[in-house]
């Protein structure tokens, strides 16, 4: 069997996820606590990072680029990063902005300091880095925002795998509560067609100790 060692509020993670369940790829899951740096996982991932995947064949799979890069190319029947070169800069450059700009602007700030610090055992969360979350969060949304106005997919005509990026992140803070739709009314019309998508089941079921998501969170219809 196919499987991800994960973390339920990892935007990487859910990331991949999503991924595979767009393309309808059975896997398992399983959680993996970075921080015990087991050696068994650091075999496999040497950075200790999730999340990390194993096929059946054997192939060890890191990083979600790599992953999300290798299930394109391996199982092309549902294409997630475009047909043409122009789509294939635009839907790679998306998605990097989502894994590296967003990623360190907010989601490291807000996800990794309520969720993966506590659990991790390295204190309570900065509120600094909590304030500068959510700074960045609203100037992004914005941005998201005109993209969902502009666009028919954030990263043009087609569902993409900057959609899939996007979605992971939101969906992670939408969660823990973080994010104010009213705000970005086209964003969160995207968002809605997102989380309808089946692919987007799992996400909606997972639980976390100590959090309790909003109860739009799993309402399709918002």
């Amino acid at each position: 069997m196919r499987i991800l060692y994960h973390q339920p509020l990892s935007a990487a993670c859910r990331k991949v996820r999503l991924v595979l369940a767009e393309k309808r790829l059975p896997f398992e899951l399983r959680v993996e606590k970075t921080w015990e740096r087991r050696p068994e996982y650091l075999a496999m991932n040497p950075a200790g990072s999730v999340p990390t995947l194993t096929e059946d064949n054997g192939l060890i799979i890191p990083h979600s680029g790599a992953i999300c890069e290798y299930l394109d190319e391996a199982y092309p029947d549902t294409c997630l990063i475009g047909q043409t070169l122009g789509d294939r800069v635009e839907i790679r450059s998306m998605t990097a902005w989502f894994e590296e700009r967003f990623a360190e602007d907010v989601t490291r700030n807000l996800v990794d300091e309520k969720v993966m610090k506590p659990a991790a055992g390295l204190g309570s969360p900065d509120p600094a880095r909590l304030r500068a979350g959510y700074g960045a969060l609203r100037t992004h949304l914005a941005y998201i925002n005109w993209l969902a106005e502009t666009r028919k997919w954030l990263a043009g005509a087609t569902l993409s795998l900057a959609d899939f990026a996007a979605a992971a992140h939101l969906s992670a803070l939408d969660f823990i509560g973080d994010i104010d739709w009213n705000t970005a009314p086209a964003a969160k019309d995207w968002y809605a067609r997102m989380k309808s998508r089946p692919a987007f089941r799992g996400l909606l079921s997972d639980r976390v100790s100590g959090f309790v998501p909003p109860p739009h969170y799993t309402d399709l219809d918002f």
